[in-house]
């Protein structure tokens, strides 16, 4: 069976940048409902946006620490078919959100030095026991500021059971994302800060080089 590494663009704020991302054959986009990021948009910003997207192409939306009802009202205007969950948000926070909006969700969880591989297990475990609606846990470095850091964790923390299910994030560029693949074998890649000319700008050929870069990782899987 073929491998295919699934490929999220997060952090996208201009119409250009969507084409680029979907043209270049990504699987998903991300934009950012916190106002505190470089990377934010406005509900209204965004859903002309998320109407760039075609069929099949997943429109993510990152909160961090939004009440129920601020998720309700962004996705009212932004209507995105994933959330995603990045700040410090409780299991039942994030479980309540999306049942209020019958949305599908992942679990950005920060991985930091003293966890271990059990710890990532158990995080799942647990929302999968308390939501249907939960899609798996996105794994990202320990930053400051929720992310978007340009900044790599310990590969090896997490589990190879539980590799095939996670989205794997932090640092990840076409210099890196070969190795990440081959080494983790994660379910998806999400990249922000690899792909851009400045804070909130994608570049293109740095959207198209990553992909190209995932795809011959996949390719040399299947040797």
């Amino acid at each position: 069976m073929k491998s295919r590494t699934r490929i999220k663009i997060c952090g996208l704020s201009r119409v250009e940048d969507i084409r680029a991302a979907v043209a270049a054959g990504a699987d998903a986009v991300g934009f950012v409902f916190y106002a505190k990021s470089s990377r934010h948009v406005t509900p209204e910003a965004a859903a002309p946006l998320i109407s760039e997207a075609p069929p099949y192409v997943t429109t993510v939306g990152l909160f961090v620490n939004a009440s129920p009802r601020e998720v309700q009202a962004v996705v009212a205007q932004a209507p995105v078919s994933l959330l995603q969950f990045h700040g410090d948000e409780t299991m039942e926070q994030c479980c309540e959100t999306a049942a209020l909006v019958n949305r599908p969700f992942t679990r950005a969880i920060r991985v930091t030095t003293d966890m271990g591989s059990a710890d990532l297990l158990k995080y799942e475990q647990n929302y999968r026991a308390a939501s249907n609606l939960f899609s798996g846990l996105l794994l990202d470095a320990f930053v400051d500021g929720y992310g978007g850091g340009g900044k790599v964790f310990d590969w090896s923390l997490i589990p190879k059971e539980l590799a095939p299910r996670v989205v794997l994030s932090g640092g990840l560029s076409e210099q890196n994302v070969a190795e990440a693949v081959q080494r983790v074998r994660p379910y998806a890649v999400d990249v922000s800060s690899g792909v851009e000319l400045a804070k909130g700008i994608k570049d293109p050929a740095k959207i198209a080089a990553f992909i190209r870069a995932v795809r011959q990782a996949d390719a040399s899987l299947d040797e």
